[in-house]
């Protein structure tokens, strides 16, 4: 349960946690928030406040194609890995909606993208935390003490309304990476809005799509229209000479454990970056096995046939793209001969990738000086000037600091337990610090 927010000389309110954003890392966080609670001393509880600029909870909506499934493992829910005894397991969700033997009996530990985004809702009404949907933080400003401290945070969000915060959490999540030629448009836009893009667009003409893209989400996309518009041409444009298949692999997979955030973290920085691309396979511009097959199988088949619709642009790049009054002209070099073709398309889907939001609009002064951030505390607290005392943590950006698992889903449950302990150990109450017992749901290994 979240506690009632405290009142310091004003009547603004003033909370242990405030959370920015409320996706899935910060979803875990108010979960592990919520059983700290429920186990812990009454002048030990946390107080907690999310805003979440959408209107309602959702993860990647514009995504959820039909079929899609999980490149994550079921049991790396939001709470598995932290607490497999809580309520908030997908499988007491599975329980809960009925379908516990059913799923069991499909043998798979990969749900369908949409079942886990309908889960990950299901724990969104369930979780008991202060969530102000369609508010968005505007700014986070340090508060000075007598003693010229920072110790406290004024976030101040969109709508006028203030908080006083002693933590600030950002889970403000991705920003779609664009490329610089690029004009989003009805007829060019990123894949993060797809299906919503697609049902907005005008009625196709030329009956072809270009693709942009050589990862899981670009050969998904391609798949899809592929399959929903029989009539057109599915041209896939990448710069890498065929699709290459993601390594997820035993031994590979480690990169994703929660102990591989000790080893990264505590190594010198030119063996962790070393690291980080040597496993860049595991996650970056690389497709699923079966995916791969399948794509191959189809334009196999077409050439067998004899009516080619599905086109694989290797080794090549946009050089341009011109909108017309009824669809986007697009010229695609490769680079193998130097040829050029310029095709009439209906969109062009950007299948391009993120990047971590910034952390400077928000916090100003206060934010790193480099992007991402390059001093990160292993309780994922951003290191500030030692006159701050007040916490800034972290959900994302940290992948030069932390690991492949900054901005995956991967490791949501215990680094949330892993910022729980972080803020009861450094607030404590009348100047102590608090205790963490190890046995607690919430405690990890690093308070112990």
């Amino acid at each position: 349960m979240s506690e009632s927010p405290e009142t310091v000389g004003t009547d603004l309110p003033v909370r242990d946690v405030v959370g920015v954003g409320f996706g899935p890392a910060n979803l875990a966080l108010a979960i592990a928030i919520e059983e700290h609670n429920a186990e812990c001393p009454p002048r030990e509880r946390i107080s907690a406040q999310f805003f979440e600029k959408q209107d309602r909870f959702g993860w990647h909506p514009g995504m959820l194609l039909d079929g899609a499934t999980m490149q994550i493992a079921f049991p790396k829910d939001l709470v598995t890995f932290r607490n497999p005894r809580s309520a908030f397991t997908f499988f007491n969700y599975l329980f809960d909606q009925g379908r516990l033997v059913d799923f069991v009996n499909h043998q798979t530990f990969f749900p369908t993208r949409h079942e886990f985004h309908d889960y990950l809702q299901w724990a969104a009404r369930r979780v008991d935390a202060d969530v102000r949907y369609g508010t968005a933080v505007e700014t986070v400003r340090g508060i000075r003490g007598d003693d010229g401290v920072i110790d406290r945070f004024e976030v101040r969000t969109a709508d006028g309304s203030t908080v006083i915060a002693r933590n600030v959490v950002m889970g403000a999540g991705l920003r779609e990476r664009i490329p610089e030629w690029a004009n989003p448009s009805a007829r060019c836009f990123h894949n993060h809005q797809f299906l919503f893009r697609l049902g907005e667009m005008p009625a196709p003409v030329h009956h072809r799509f270009v693709v942009l893209g050589a990862g899981q989400s670009a050969a998904e996309i391609v798949q899809y229209l592929h399959g929903n518009y029989p009539e057109a041409e599915v041209h896939s444009v990448f710069s890498r000479y065929g699709y290459s298949p993601a390594d997820d692999s035993p031994y590979a997979n480690r990169i994703f454990d929660p102990e591989a955030v000790d080893d990264l973290h505590g190594a010198p920085e030119a063996e962790r970056l070393r690291l980080l691309d040597v496993h860049r396979s595991t996650n970056y511009s690389v497709v699923d096995i079966e995916l791969i097959n399948e794509l191959y199988a189809t334009e196999y088949q077409e050439r067998v046939r004899g009516r080619r619709r599905l086109f694989m642009r290797r080794a090549s790049e946009i050089i341009a793209v011109d909108e017309t009054s009824d669809g986007i002209e697009v010229a695609v070099r490769s680079g193998v001969d130097g040829l050029t073709d310029t095709l009439a398309c209906d969109a062009l889907i950007l299948a391009t990738g993120f990047t971590p939001a910034p952390l400077e609009p928000l916090l100003g002064d206060l934010a790193p000086k480099t992007h991402p951030p390059r001093e990160v505390g292993r309780d994922y607290r951003l290191a500030v000037s030692p006159d701050v005392t007040a916490g800034i943590y972290l959900q994302g950006g940290t992948e030069k600091t932390h690991g492949i698992t900054s901005s995956l889903l991967s490791n949501v449950a215990v680094r949330a337990g892993e910022i729980v302990t972080s803020v009861v150990t450094r607030r404590g109450r009348n100047g102590a610090l608090a205790s963490v017992n190890a046995q607690d749901t919430y405690a990890t290994s690093e308070a112990r």
